[in-house]
Order: structure tokens, then C-alpha cells, then sequence
């Protein structure tokens, strides 16, 4: 297998106390370590300390999102990290959700496929050390130029959920990025990508052999995403929607117990990867096997390893 990602920071672990852990990635055999960005850490620290304490890893963020920085400023964090981590720093950007765009941040969350298609426009010239001056649809540049231009500009790839971003993925971008979905979802995603950009997906993995602890786990999990309208509209083109019905109206109607009591095992199954460290390598690998080009891990605790035994237990070389 080509790559093999980790999600960091890792959930428990305070930033600082990262080091050893992150120092020791690549001797497991990760290839790729991706930052997130929702109500933790900002996406960029981790992966600027992570360039320093591993040189081998490919870093990036997964994602950030293009509304809650302006155009200059993303721009900016970018050139930053690809000058920390020459040829080794992949830019992930996306629409996030409306909820971190306009309920945390106060921002109008409109015309999101137009934004992220501007905004990763911009970036291409802005990262390439052109001087921008530019009205697009979704927002106007006037003259902004970086002051330190990357000497490999970094390559851009799309948070994208379905077609139509995943169109855009495929024609102006370097690859995309998904999350919650199943080995057999990655054809479909594949069907529209294509079969040559390089596809990223985070997968959560909780290393336990106890399934109903998995997916109690797992439920609250899925029932704090899938309500979110991106991700009901996502599992609905992938074929979801009636088996996640019954709790999305539960939800709607504020009955939180019933919500997660009605999601099928079988959904839960799909969408997390667990078992022991061995099956869920295994599993991990059949992501791969139907399309996937670069599995990132996302520990979930649980099953009683530590986040560190978790990170060597579930590395390709453990394998």
C-alpha cells in the first residue's frame, strides 16, 4: 500500500504531549499525517509542528474551511506550511458545514459550491506567486500578491460529498477528500471522480473487539453528523436515506434517545471500522482495495488501548 494517514491531533492527547508519538510515525509506516478543523485545534499548528518533529511525513489539512478565512489569509497559512514541509504539504479545503460556518462563526454559509470553486482559483494563482486582482463570483482581490511564494506551490484538493464537487474535484483540483462511508461507497465516489485523482477519505477506526461498544460509540457519532444537511444529503446519493430516516425525523423532533436507538447496526458496521487491530487493518485495506488512495486514520477510543498502543496497533507495519 502506497499511503497510510493518521488523523491528528489525536482525541485525549493534549497538543504538546504529541512529540513522541508524532516523531515516530513514519518508522510505523504512515506515510501522511492530516489535521481537521472543528471545535479543536486549528487545522494549521499541528501539521507546522508535525513538519518538525517527523520530515518524512506528507502533511495537510482536512479540511479547512473556505469561509472562515479570507482568500489572502488562507493563502498565507498555505505558503507558510509549504515552506515548512517543501514538497510535502497538501492543501485541503472545503465548504465545511453550516453549522461551523454560519452558527459558529456568524457567517452567511451561501453559495458554497461557488465559493469553493473561486476560492481554489485564487489559490492557484495566489500560491503560484501571481498578483491577484479579481472579481469572482463569491468575492473580489484587489492586488494581493504573496511575499513569500512557495518554491513547490502545494497541491489542492477538494472536500467533496457528491457530484458536483466531486465534478469540480476532478476538473480543477488535485484529488478530493471524503469521509463516512464504506469500502463499497468508494466506487460510487469513484464513478463520478474518476479513476486517476487521488481520493482521501477519514475513516474512524475504534480498535475493540466489543461491537456493541463500537457501535454505541458510533451512534452518538453518526447521529451528531448525519443530521448535518450536507452529510443526510450525502448518505441519501449513496443510498442511505431510508435507513437513516427514522432517526433523522427522531432528531428533528427531539427525541435524542430514540434517534440513536433507531440507527441499524448494519449502518453502524459500515460507517465505523472495528474490531481487533488486525480486522481493522484488514478493513482499512478493502477501502483501498475498491478505490481509495489514501486511508487517514481517526481513533476512536475505546477497547481499552491506550491512543499511543492504538497508533502502533493499527500501523501498516503492525501488519
Amino acid at each position: 500500500m502506497s499511503r497510510w494517514g493518521l488523523t491528528i491531533p489525536l482525541t485525549g492527547v493534549p497538543l504538546a504531549e504529541h512529540r513522541e508519538i508524532v516523531a515516530g510515525l513514519s518508522e510505523l509506516g504512515y506515510t501522511d499525517a492530516w489535521s481537521a478543523e472543528t471545535n479543536g485545534t486549528d487545522a494549521f499548528t499541528p501539521l507546522a509542528l508535525a513538519s518538525q518533529w517527523d520530515p518524512a511525513l506528507r502533511l495537510g489539512p482536512a479540511i479547512v474551511p473556505v469561509y472562515t478565512r479570507g482568500p489572502a489569509l488562507l493563502a498565507s497559512h498555505a505558503a507558510t506550511l509549504a515552506d515548512l514541509a517543501p514538497g510535502r504539504f497538501v492543501l485541503g479545503i472545503g465548504t465545511s458545514s453550516d453549522t461551523i460556518v454560519e452558527r459558529w462563526n456568524g457567517i452567511p454559509f451561501t453559495e458554497p459550491y461557488k465559493r469553493t470553486r473561486d476560492t481554489l482559483r485564487f489559490l492557484r494563482k495566489a500560491l503560484a506567486g501571481e498578483k491577484v486582482k479579481e472579481d469572482y463570483e463569491t468575492f473580489s482581490v484587489k492586488g494581493f500578491k504573496l511575499e513569500n511564494t512557495p518554491a513547490t506551490p502545494p497541491p489542492i484538493v477538494l472536500a467533496a460529498l457528491r457530484p458536483g464537487m466531486l465534478r469540480l474535484a476532478a476538473r480543477e483540483a488535485d484529488g478530493a477528500i471524503t469521509n463516512w462511508l464504506a469500502p463499497k461507497d468508494v466506487r460510487t465516489v469513484r464513478g463520478v471522480l474518476g479513476d486517476g485523482p487521488e481520493l482521501v477519505a477519514r475513516l474512524f477506526v475504534c480498535p475493540t473487539d466489543d461491537a456493541e461498544e463500537a457501535r454505541r460509540i458510533g451512534r452518538w457519532m453518526i447521529a451528531a453528523y448525519m443530521n448535518v444537511p450536507v452529510y443526510r444529503a450525502f448518505h441519501e446519493w449513496l443510498g442511505r436515506g431510508e435507513a437513516l430516516r427514522p432517526m433523522n425525523e427522531a432528531w428533528a423532533a427531539g427525541d435524542r434517545k430514540k434517534a440513536l436507538e433507531v440507527i441499524p447496526d448494519e449502518v453502524v458496521d459500515d460507517l465505523i471500522v472495528h474490531g481487533s487491530p488486525e480486522a481493522c487493518r484488514a478493513r482499512i485495506r478493502e477501502y483501498v482495495d475498491n478505490g481509495l488512495t489514501t486511508p487517514v486514520v481517526a481513533i476512536v477510543p475505546g477497547g481499552g488501548l491506550s491512543t499511543a498502543e492504538a497508533v502502533r496497533a493499527l500501523a501498516p507495519s503492525a501488519g
